[in-house]
């Protein structure tokens, strides 16, 4: 299924089409791009033998499927995804090969030997597959190896969904439309990122990709995704959809979010997930809050890679520069960011249980005074974590509407997480962790609610299982997971089977990569509209298996701490908010209570 371009009327179109500084990788020996098993390992660009870009005007000079079609530059373009741009993508570096529409811009995987060095927790690919079928269908990929410094090595398993028929919810960047030999067509087509763990304490040399046996994996970027030994993460807001916003118009947002864990340093994340275009971050600040919108002192500026602004590509993370700021233990901050150009829709966490604020026009990312922030949001666009310096680590929190804080009082922080986070704070018996809330309320284990692209007014996020790399396995010195969730994939109509295999995954993946897993027993809800006698069903098979199965590092019974005992299928009546499926303030402190730090480390 290979598809190479190194006919001589390739080479020309190759030659009249390539940017400058790709020209001479271009022309290489083909000896170079050839399987590598044996050979000594050269960069992925030297590899390229595949022509994925094409402009409109020359659709014919890219035939990326075998079938005549390929990827439009322009919608690139619209994207960020510019030759030679450096993507973040779940916390990794990776640049978009630096190559003209047309040209060789991508490998397709045959056992070739590429060299990529470093040391971190992950390898990271920008991939698709492509399986010369008309439908597409077909996962591509298989066995790949990664050699070590030392002549140690590991194998792994590396696949790619399809470019046209793989999922929405995992996509890193979905392009509108795709460019085949008879013109334009409004079909969406995918890049995917996918990382790999491998051993921290070990230096890669070298990458070997899976041989061809079967749709063909493209490989576009290739890096080593380092660690963030020396952080810890403090605050986190995982996107849950990309719904109308404002329109915010030369305006600046300053939300409020509250810290777990401090540290004399900070850095602010800001996510773009699930858009389809750039977003332009004209100026940020940071600043401890007093109140309302009003900072204890002036706020301080923030910057990336040395510039006062930044514009995040379609699907891409951006991070700013480490700041010396001195972050006490849960306090409110005020992060500010200015918003140059009109946002009619926007990547954020829509159950923020918080009033934040938004200017009238204008830069008003320095003010002292309140008086410009006349507007206020329940939610939080863009902004996705604080990080602080030093401390041991975090302990991120995957669930639903419960974890989120749902019922819990506006503004008091006394969602379970933010409890936890004060009883480890409290402490010296186990390390003084950070707690990332990675909750989303009507979020499911197994199915998306939010499809992944596109503006929704459903904020349910996409599945766990599909966002799991980018929420949990991602977060800043992850040290344990901690799983609660699969009340709404039951209430849903969902099966204890399907649920069950979703939660496995959830701790096979975290395990690789070193993780922690506790999971906690789903609460009951009897008198909520959708929690039937058959759905309970469902949950009491699910919390057998948690209890008595060998998934998990440790187990908490947050079924047990909620549920009424004279009635274990609903909720006790001092810990119901009122609607039979969400606590209140006093459930919430129960369960944060309820736990043994000891399960939390090792």
């Amino acid at each position: 299924m290979r598809r190479r371009l190194w006919g001589s009327a390739a080479v020309l179109a190759l030659l009249a089409v390539a940017l400058p500084t790709a020209a001479a990788q271009a022309a290489a020996p083909a000896s170079s791009t050839g399987p590598a098993h044996g050979s000594r390992p050269v960069p992925l660009e030297r590899l390229f033998d595949n022509r994925a870009i094409s402009d409109p005007g020359r659709p014919d000079a890219a035939d990326f499927d075998g079938a005549g079609n390929s990827l439009p530059a322009e919608d690139l373009t619209a994207a960020g995804w510019t030759p030679g741009r450096r993507l973040t993508l779940e916390r990794a570096s990776l640049t978009w090969p630096r190559r003209a529409p047309g040209a060789p811009d991508n490998v397709v995987a045959d056992g070739q030997r590429v060299r990529v060095a470093g040391r971190g927790d992950a390898l990271a690919f920008l991939v698709a597959g492509t399986g010369g079928a008309a439908d597409g269908a077909g996962t591509a990929g298989g066995r790949a190896e990664v050699r070590y410094q030392d002549g140690s090595r590991d194998t792994f398993t590396l696949t790619a969904p399809d470019w046209r028929t793989g999922p929405l919810a995992t996509k890193a960047v979905a392009l509108p439309h795709i460019h085949t030999a008879s013109g334009t067509v409004a079909t969406p087509a995918k890049v995917y990122p996918v990382t790999v763990p491998v051993d921290r304490r070990r230096t890669v040399a070298s990458v070997v990709l899976p041989r061809d046996e079967g749709p063909d994996l493209h490989v576009f970027a290739v890096s080593v995704r380092q660690g963030t030994d020396g952080w810890t993460g403090s605050w986190e807001a995982v996107t849950s959809g990309q719904p109308v916003v404002g329109p915010f118009a030369d305006q600046t947002l300053r939300l409020v979010v509250h810290t777990t864990a401090g540290g004399p340093q900070v850095r602010i994340r800001f996510a773009n997930t699930f858009a389809s275009a750039p977003v332009r971050i004209g100026a940020a600040t940071v600043a401890l809050r007093a109140e309302g919108a009003t900072p204890r002192s002036a706020p301080v500026p923030l910057r990336f890679g040395g510039e006062p602004s930044t514009s995040i590509p379609a699907g891409a993370q951006a991070y700013s520069d480490p700041l010396r700021f001195d972050v006490p233990e849960q306090t409110d901050l005020l992060v500010s960011f200015h918003l140059p150009d009109t946002v009619t829709a926007a990547p954020l966490h829509s159950l923020a249980v918080q009033q934040s604020y938004v200017s009238g026009p204008g830069d008003h990312t320095r003010d002292i005074s309140p008086d410009a922030y006349g507007g206020t949001i329940t939610t939080w666009p863009l902004l996705a974590g604080v990080d602080v310096s030093g401390g041991p680590g975090s302990v991120v929190v995957l669930g639903d509407s419960i974890t989120d804080g749902e019922k819990s009082t506006v503004g008091a922080n006394h969602r379970w997480p933010d409890l936890l986070a004060a009883r480890l704070l409290q402490q010296h018996a186990v390390p003084r962790f950070g707690v990332l809330n990675a909750g989303i309320s009507a979020n499911k284990v197994v199915t998306d609610r939010y499809p992944g692209d596109g503006v929704s007014t459903d904020v349910g996020g996409v599945s766990s299982v599909h966002r799991l790399d980018r929420d949990v396995l991602a977060a800043t010195s992850a040290r344990t997971v901690l799983v609660f969730q699969g009340v709404n994939d039951v209430r849903w109509g969902g099966t204890a089977e399907d649920l069950v295999a979703g939660l496995h995954e959830i701790a096979d993946r975290s395990h690789a990569l070193g993780l922690r897993v506790v999971a906690a027993t789903i609460a009951p809800c009897e008198g909520e509209t959708l929690c039937t006698a058959a759905a309970d069903t469902q949950r009491t098979a699910v919390n057998t298996w948690i209890r008595t199965g060998d998934a998990f590092d440790a187990v908490l019974d947050f079924d047990r701490v909620l549920r009424d005992p004279d009635h274990p299928a609903r909720l006790s009546p001092a810990y119901d908010s009122g609607d039979h499926l969400h606590p209140g303030d006093t459930g919430y402190a129960a369960l944060a209570n309820s736990v043994d730090l000891h399960l939390l480390t090792r």
